[in-house]
C-alpha cells in the first residue's frame, strides 16, 4: 500500500499541461519542511494534480505555502543519465486530495 498523507511547502510556482483527452495536470515542486537543515539530503519531490483539482491547485498554491496532501507514492526515472539506476530515481505523488494550511504567526 503507497497511500500518504504529507505536509509539504511549495518550492516552484505549479505548472499545468494536459494530457490525452485533454485531462489538465498541474505539477508542483515541493519539499518537506524542516527544523534543521541537513546535508546531502534531497527531500524535494514533485506531486501531480488531476482534473478538476488541477485548475484550483494552479489557481491557490503559490511559492511558499504549505499544504497537507494525501495520495499516492510512486517513482519515476530521472532525466539524469550519469547516475547509477538508483541514484535517478525520483519520488513523485499523484494527490487524491488536497487542502491548505494555515499557519498561525
Amino acid at each position: 500500500m503507497n497511500h500518504s498523507i504529507l505536509i509539504v511547502k511549495v518550492i516552484a510556482p505549479p505548472k499545468q499541461s494536459f494530457v490525452k483527452d485533454n485531462i489538465p495536470v498541474t505539477e508542483i515542486l515541493v519539499k518537506f519542511p524542516t527544523i534543521k537543515q541537513k546535508k546531502n539530503c534531497n527531500d524535494i519531490f514533485s506531486i501531480l494534480i488531476w482534473g478538476n483539482l488541477s485548475y484550483d491547485a494552479l489557481k491557490n498554491y503559490h511559492i511558499n505555502k504549505y499544504i497537507i496532501i494525501e495520495g499516492y507514492l510512486s517513482l519515476r526515472t530521472s532525466n539524469y543519465d550519469d547516475f547509477s539506476s538508483l541514484l535517478n530515481k525520483q519520488v513523485e505523488i499523484s494527490v487524491a486530495k488536497i487542502y491548505p494550511l494555515f499557519l498561525k504567526k
